[in-house]
């Protein structure tokens, strides 16, 4: 039980750092939006609705080429920044998580 209160109040580096150790390769970045995707609200998202865009969990995997116009965001709804303790929004615009927090250049 105390593991599990741990994590649900660690922040997101700490989680990041919890499943992704030190060694971050690019295959398990992609292995995990894959397994995040069920929970990936981005589809119905209004600024990803009419763009053409089919990718998901920009949250994981970064910026769409697609997606240009913010016309609001689900992000902070969403399972994946419950879980993982996100506090940013516009993934699809601004960049993933990690490239977010303190963990960029380091």
């Amino acid at each position: 039980m105390a593991n599990e209160e741990n994590f649900r109040n660690a922040t997101f580096e700490e989680k990041y750092r919890m499943f992704m150790g030190a060694d971050i390769r690019p295959s398990d970045v992609k292995r995990n939006a894959e397994q995040a995707a069920s929970m990936c609200l981005c589809v119905k998202c209004p600024s990803y609705a009419g763009t053409d865009e089919t990718g998901l969990v920009f949250c994981t995997i970064g910026k769409s080429t697609k997606i240009q116009e913010n016309k609001g965001y689900l992000c902070p709804s969403c399972a994946i920044s419950r879980t993982m303790s996100l506090r940013w929004d516009a993934y699809c615009i601004k960049g993933d998580a990690a490239s977010l927090s303190d963990l960029a250049g380091k």
